[in-house]
């Protein structure tokens, strides 16, 4: 102590001098040891929020290629039979209970009209899944003949998901909604069907799953345009890891939602939620995505959205909840009280919602106007009288920042019943997408990331209608392919009424 005094300088402007130049220093300090502190507090949440899980990634990697090997046609005049070895196929359990279902020749030669006679018949056995057991559907084709002209009479195969395949439209809706709903690999499935005594390798499911989602792909489309029929729909995206083929990582891709739902203000329309798969976050997919569209997008500050908007295009809705985010993670990693006053605040919004969900768009639009409209336009004011005394490199003050720039974007909602104050819907789509990737980490290849968009839309549509996609998805896949597609409508969730 002693030697530092002895150096400090007897002239008091540079003592002066000296003191200013420690407290910026020290300032300096506190705001880096206060954003670390806030971006300590973000990884602990995103590492320990969770459990992670484990799992074998090389067999998951092999079940996403193969499923868009099993998507993607083959390339005109190449010949796949020798480059492709068939999986051998294990005979039925012959302990599984049979059912028969004989489709008679007819009663009479339709050439000559004389008696048909029984020369033998042809029997396919098809794998059927019902929840909790396997069956074997038994499917007998009576060959007769003519016994006077001897002309050869059979009903014909009715029409089967998968050409030359096994399995029935219940067993493959079953591993679809496993793989895509329960978050169950394909690999997990195969070894759960062995415990009841069948054989189907992780190399079979994943060409069902592929070769199911090209005979449904039209029906994602029907739901795409239903989505973009809208006044207003909500936007988000999410990473995802694909497989950078032989680079032995992976690299970013995206999975984006587009969803639709009326029932806040009591409209008609059925809710759905339309997915996408990118290879990456350019704002070009996005704007190819929603081509055309010019109604009203929920969207976050990701500068990806700006191509949607402007004139002649769609209108932007900011999100309130993105907002509030930024507030509750400066008010838990530092404990600020201004973080804390602008979440009560924003509480009174949210409030003045309770009230309007359910309400027809007029009567949402004048509550809005008059207790909604003040409290925004306060909160607005005293965000930016509190900006001007704190520090500007402060997490706080990039929290005031990122909500004085949103709000502006956010007051259509005031005056539109139709609009939401947040994109939660969006958010909410994308809650399947971050529980899958903790099961399988990663897409194997880009069709098998759009195959994964195609069942993403159609189950979780379905749930969204309070539909079983499992009996929906049995339902559909037994008939789309002899279904006009001019009537694709007809197969929607929302039209579905499931038997007994």
């Amino acid at each position: 102590m002693t030697d530092t005094a002895s150096t400090l300088p007897t002239d008091v402007d540079a003592l002066q001098a000296m003191v200013v130049s420690r407290d910026a220093e020290i300032h300096v300090r506190d705001l880096m040891i206060e954003k670390l502190k806030h971006q300590l507090a973000g990884h602990r949440r995103h590492r320990f929020g969770a459990t992670s899980e484990t799992l074998d990634q090389l067999a998951l990697d092999i079940e996403d290629r193969e499923i868009g090997e099993a998507i993607t046609p083959a390339r005109a005049g190449k010949d796949t039979a020798g480059t492709k070895r068939k999986p051998k196929r294990e005979p039925l359990p012959p302990e599984l209970p049979r059912e028969t279902q004989t489709l008679p020749a007819g009663e009479a030669c339709s050439d000559c009209g004389g008696r048909l006679k029984k020369l033998g018949e042809d029997v396919t056995e098809e794998l059927e899944y019902i929840p909790g057991r396997f069956k074997v559907r038994r499917i007998v084709r009576p060959r007769c003949a003519c016994a006077d002209c001897e002309a050869m009479h059979q009903a014909p195969l009715p029409s089967r998901p998968i050409e030359r395949g096994r399995p029935g439209p219940g067993l493959l809706a079953h591993v679809l909604v496993g793989k895509y709903a329960d978050h169950l690999p394909l690999y997990r499935q195969s070894q759960i069907y062995a415990r009841d005594g069948v054989t189907l390798p992780r190399s079979t499911l994943t060409g069902w799953v592929g070769q199911c989602c090209s005979l449904l792909e039209p029906l994602a489309d029907a739901v795409s345009a239903h989505v973009r029929a809208g006044a207003a729909l909500f936007a988000d995206d999410t990473p995802v890891k694909l497989q950078a083929k032989g680079k032995g990582r992976t690299a970013t891709a995206r999975m984006w939602v587009y969803a639709r739902d009326e029932r806040p203000w009591s409209g008609d329309a059925a809710p759905a939620a339309w997915y996408r798969f990118t290879p990456d976050r350019k704002g070009s997919h996005p704007v190819e995505h929603l081509k055309g569209y010019r109604g009203h997008v929920h969207a976050d500050g990701f500068a990806g959205f700006n191509g949607l908007f402007g004139i002649d295009k769609a209108t932007e809705v900011a999100c309130l909840a993105h907002v509030r985010r930024k507030f509750v993670d400066v008010q838990q990693s530092t404990g600020a009280a201004i973080a804390e006053e602008a979440i009560r605040r924003i509480a009174e919004l949210y409030a003045v919602e309770g009230e309007a969900r359910g309400q027809p768009p007029d009567i949402r639009a004048a509550l809005r106007q008059e207790r909604a409209g003040p409290i925004l336009d306060e909160l607005e004011h005293w965000l930016a009288a509190q900006l001007r005394g704190i520090s500007g490199k402060t997490p706080l003050a990039t929290a005031i920042r990122y909500a004085l720039a949103r709000i502006p974007r956010l007051r259509s909602y005031l005056d539109d019943g139709r609009l939401e104050p947040d994109n939660n819907t969006a958010e909410r789509a994308m809650r399947p997408i971050a529980l899958g990737r903790k099961n399988y980490l990663f897409m194997g290849s880009q069709a098998g990331g759009r195959a994964a968009a195609i069942a993403y839309t159609l189950i979780e549509t379905a749930k969204m209608n309070s539909v079983d996609p499992q009996a929906w998805l049995t339902h559909v896949i037994d008939t789309i392919a002899d279904h006009p597609a001019s009537q694709l409508d007809d197969l929607m969730p929302w039209n579905f009424q499931p038997t007994s």
